[in-house]
């Protein structure tokens, strides 16, 4: 499975043999250096580690400058390690090895992890989709309304407190998404660029996790 970290440059659109035009999410994929591959023998745990975007030295805590420096590279930006499969060989990644947009090049599907832009506190409309009360006589100033929460109070043996699960206004938005089963529409090695179909979490200028796709469906961004 090919892995990479990027940045979500934005949006723009592309238009296909057909001359139906669409709409393409652009992100810089790389290049990634693998910053440490972590063994079984010496972790107890299969993993691999990888950094994107150098960052001044200054910007970064002496300790994490120093597991840098040991493949020989400036500090990273934006850190991730992930798990290898159960008995997956670690020879094939060394520390130091710089990973880029070619490692998608068979690849026709992929999956897209980012975090979603943040919305603040939003009622229960916004936040959950709720239709509100009729807009019509009858009804005073309760148009967005959560409505009554007095049947999803009665916890009987636990209190007075509200059940699990009621929806109500609170946070939201700036939360991990994985966005699935993409079309790669195109890769360009030059400027290490992948252009997908659809659009990625995030706003323009998030980092966001590229990977082969895992499951089989419907494209993402019909």
């Amino acid at each position: 499975m090919a892995m990479l970290l990027g940045k979500k440059v934005g949006m723009t659109r592309v238009y296909d043999e057909a001359g139906r035009l669409i709409p393409v999410t652009v992100i810089q994929a790389g290049p990634c250096i693998i910053t440490q591959v972590k063994t079984g023998e010496t972790d107890g745990y299969n993993a691999v580690q990888m950094g994107f975007e150098d960052v001044k030295p200054s910007r970064r805590k002496q300790p994490e400058v120093g597991h840098f420096r040991k493949v020989d590279t400036a500090p990273k930006r934006f850190v991730r390690e992930w798990r290898l499969p159960v008995g997956a060989k670690t020879e094939a990644y060394k520390p130091g090895e710089s990973l880029t947009v070619s490692v998608f090049k068979d690849t026709k599907l992929v999956d897209i992890v980012g975090t979603s832009k943040g919305k603040g506190t939003a009622g229960p409309m916004k936040r959950y989709g709720f239709k509100g009360f009729p807009a019509s006589h009858g009804t005073e100033r309760k148009h967005r309304a959560p409505g009554s929460i007095a049947a999803r109070a009665m916890n009987a043996g636990m209190g007075g407190g509200l059940k699990r699960g009621k929806r109500m206004a609170g946070h939201m938005g700036d939360d991990r998404v994985t966005a699935k089963n993409h079309v790669l529409v195109a890769i360009d090695e030059e400027k290490n660029l992948l252009v997908v179909k659809g659009t990625v979490p995030g706003p323009s200028g998030a980092y966001c996790v590229v990977k082969t796709a895992q499951s089989l469906g419907t494209a993402g961004g019909k």
